[in-house]
Order: structure tokens, then C-alpha cells, then sequence
């Protein structure tokens, strides 16, 4: 899955690596180390322009909310459960179905977190135990230093409760679409630590590779079975992981030292 990410690239790093052609002036959002659900982010789309007369559609960075909100929904509060769309059947389930035909966006990330239970904090649940065991966050990126460009979704909601041109009367939101982890062996694997992504976490987000970005974005592409060949991963050992603080356990942290390598021998007792 992709419960938190970190992005401490800013806008104009990312309007030049994306190619972006437009930016709303008013739009802006501080480097973020711990990004998690509700909170806004940055994602690269097209469409024309809100207000032009040229029908176009034009790239654009935009700001979004994590946690999409289909267009019939009755409250916003369903965005909460809907920050990760599978990619196995984001086609078909019915609040994903029609953003994946018709509003497909790249969220940027230098990297996401994932949380792992201990050896021996499993077996201590397994055993029965009530008390919550205690999990160890990574922090998975690109082996190369690359920025990952995850697949999403993004929608618009109405406020029927606000007027048309009240400032928040539309929501613009987003989710994260997710894969299978992938099992082969990561770069950089450490000697005691996780050998594969699998070994984490069941599931990852779906990064697109550059090229696959301009197909991904193109809203005239709309067949399900012509989109649905673009949800692979990218190839095996393309990222690494490695454990960090239980800070970024909490979100009201945050900063670059978040990133910082965790060291005293943690992966022993965890695998």
C-alpha cells in the first residue's frame, strides 16, 4: 500500500523534470517529509485550461488532496478510506472506474514509508498477545536518486452546501494506485535486512517510468484494456530500502532528517 510518502523537491524542480506548461500562481506547497493522508500534494495532469477557449488539454502542476471523492459522493469524508485504488481493479470498481477512464495524474515522490513487524513482535501476536506490536518504518526510494512518479487518480466533488463560487465549494482529490510488491531482489540489499520489496509489504505503489508518463497523462486515452497496459511496475532492483526513525510514526513530524538511515543493527531483529 502507500499510507505516507516524502517529497522535498519543490515546484519549479518538478515543472522542468515533468515538462509542465502551466502552474497556477496561487498554488504552492513547502517540501514535505512526511506527507500523509488529507494532507495536499503536488500532481502533474492535463487538461485545458480552466477558462480558455482553447479545448487543448494543457500539462499543468496542481495542487490536489489526498483521498479521492467520487463526484457522487454524499460527503467528503469517504476520502479518507480511498488513498489507494488497486491497479489490478481500478478498471472496474465503481469509484474509480470513470477517473481512470477519463483523470489519471503522476504524484512525485523522492520515496514512500512502510511499516514492518518484527520477527519477534510477530510471533508475540500470533501467540495472542494483545498489545499493539511495535512496528519498524522504511523508507523505500529509487536506487539511482531518481524521483518516483506514482500513478494516481484525481477527481472533483461539489459542496452542494456552498455556493458555486465560494473558495472551498469544489474539492480536487486524489488517490494512489497500488501493485503487488514486487519479490525480486532490491538494489543495495542489506545483509540481515529485507531482500525484496515483498519482504516489507505485500503491496507498493505503482511508479511509472518516464516513458510511459506521456501515455499515462493523455486524457484522449480512454479504452480500459489500452490503459490497463501501462500498470506495470518498473523492472526488478530499480529501488532500495532502508529502515528510519519511528518519528515519521507520527505526522506531526517532519523534515529531511526523517531520511536518515536508521543504524545499530534493528534489521537483525526484524527479519
Amino acid at each position: 500500500m502507500c499510507g505516507r510518502y516524502a517529497l522535498g523537491r519543490g515546484a519549479d524542480a518538478l515543472a522542468e523534470l515533468f515538462h509542465v506548461e502551466h502552474r497556477e500562481p496561487d498554488q504552492d506547497l513547502p517540501p514535505d517529509w512526511n506527507i500523509a493522508p488529507t494532507k495536499n500534494v503536488w500532481a502533474v495532469l492535463e487538461r485545458p485550461l480552466k477558462g480558455s477557449e482553447n479545448p487543448e488539454p494543457v500539462r499543468q502542476l496542481r495542487v490536489l488532496r489526498w483521498g479521492l471523492v467520487p463526484s457522487w459522493a454524499k460527503s467528503p469524508d469517504v476520502g479518507v478510506k480511498m488513498i489507494n485504488a488497486r491497479a489490478e481493479t481500478v478498471h472496474e470498481k465503481p469509484s474509480y472506474r470513470r477517473a481512470f477512464a477519463a483523470r489519471r495524474c503522476l504524484l512525485p515522490a523522492d520515496g514512500y514509508y512502510e511499516w514492518v513487524t518484527g520477527r519477534e513482535e510477530r510471533k508475540k501476536e500470533e501467540e495472542g498477545a494483545r498489545k499493539r506490536p511495535r512496528k519498524q518504518p522504511y523508507f523505500v526510494t529509487p536506487a539511482d536518486g531518481s524521483v518516483m512518479a506514482l500513478a494516481g487518480l484525481f477527481e472533483f466533488w461539489r459542496d452542494r452546501t456552498l455556493p458555486e463560487d465560494h473558495p472551498q465549494a469544489w474539492w480536487s482529490t486524489c488517490t494512489v494506485l497500488t501493485t503487488e510488491a514486487e519479490t525480486a531482489p532490491m538494489a543495495e540489499a542489506g545483509e540481515h535486512g529485507p531482500r525484496s520489496l515483498a519482504d516489507i509489504h505485500p503491496r507498493m505503489p505503482l511508479a511509472m517510468t518516464p516513458d510511459r508518463w506521456d501515455a499515462w497523462l493523455d486524457p484522449a486515452r480512454t479504452d480500459p484494456d489500452d490503459l490497463r497496459e501501462l500498470l506495470t511496475p518498473p523492472p526488478p532492483g530499480a529501488f532500495t530500502a532502508y529502515p528510519v526513525s519511528a518519528e515519521v510514526s507520527n505526522v506531526r513530524n517532519n523534515g529531511p532528517h526523517l531520511l536518515e538511515p536508521l543504524s545499530g543493527g534493528i534489521e537483525e531483529t526484524l527479519f
